[in-house]
């Protein structure tokens, strides 16, 4: 049934667009499923695809995927970001090596400039979204910048860490929590729209604190816990109640990303 509804949801899309002078691209459109429980049985069946599709105005049939690519990021049926993590250190490690071939200096400053533009941005675009948590993917994602760094001629005797306190560099994991926590900031402040929901309140001592929610189901796996664990509004809000309120009251966002950046750098990576 519930199948149905869905179908009559995209053919009533479909007459609206049309109604309204517009035209949907419906050989573009991607199917991805997500199953609360992905080892179901039932759902791998070899006939499951033909109770899981939907078909397009022109009759074209829509079969689940893996995963599809929406503004950048991947989306897996499973709700990880492992494939993405993995597609994005590739890519940043291939722009890296072709950055240390085609510049032959290893001067401080040039390469700096060059991961900053070419490589860091890579592994940064979108990083809210998809701050990963095994141990695994966030080494292998600071592992592009430990590689690069360590081309630097007057650093390549130090090691990871040295180099991060000699360039005045965060690791990638505190910087992507320090995305997370401007982000938040973008949301209180009316800059960025609440789509999920996070609800704030003032306190006396704290100053802006965020309601931690907890799951909508009392029982559930242990990966399905440790991916809500991690999800933005999770996260976003243990983040976000750390932040001394001092900060937080700050009303321009340059004044609060410097002293935020100056409240991470007490804490040692």
């Amino acid at each position: 049934q519930a199948l149905i509804n869905d179908q009559e949801d995209l053919d009533s899309v479909v007459r609206w667009s049309r109604s309204n002078n517009m035209q949907l691209h419906e050989q573009k459109s991607e199917l991805v499923v997500h199953k609360h429980k992905p080892g179901d049985l039932l759902q791998e069946l070899p006939f499951s695809p033909l109770t899981m599709s939907y078909t397009s105005s022109a009759g074209e049939a829509l079969y689940p995927s893996e995963s599809i690519r929406d503004l950048g990021v991947i989306i897996s049926h499973d709700l990880s970001w492992s494939r993405h993590i993995c597609e994005t250190v590739t890519k940043a490690r291939s722009v890296a090596s072709w950055v240390l071939s085609v510049f032959k200096t290893r001067n401080k400053d040039v390469m700096l400039t060059l991961y900053k533009s070419l490589v860091r941005s890579i592994l940064e675009f979108n990083s809210p979204v998809w701050n990963p948590i095994k141990i695994g993917e966030i080494q292998a994602i600071d592992g592009v910048q430990k590689t690069f760094t360590s081309r630097i001629s007057a650093l390549k005797n130090d090691d990871y860490w040295k180099r991060l306190k000699e360039l005045s560099f965060m690791s990638l994991q505190r910087r992507r929590e320090r995305y997370i926590i401007l982000q938040v900031w973008k949301i209180l402040r009316g800059l960025s729209t609440n789509d999920i929901g996070m609800k704030f309140r003032e306190t006396s001592r704290r100053g802006s604190t965020m309601a931690i929610t907890s799951p909508p189901l009392k029982r559930c796996s242990q990966r399905n816990q440790s991916l809500y664990d991690g999800s933005f509004s999770e996260l976003g809000a243990r983040l976000w109640n750390v932040v001394p309120a001092e900060i937080k009251s700050l009303r321009t966002f340059q004044a609060f990303k410097e002293k935020l950046s100056q409240f991470l750098a007490t804490f040692l990576d």
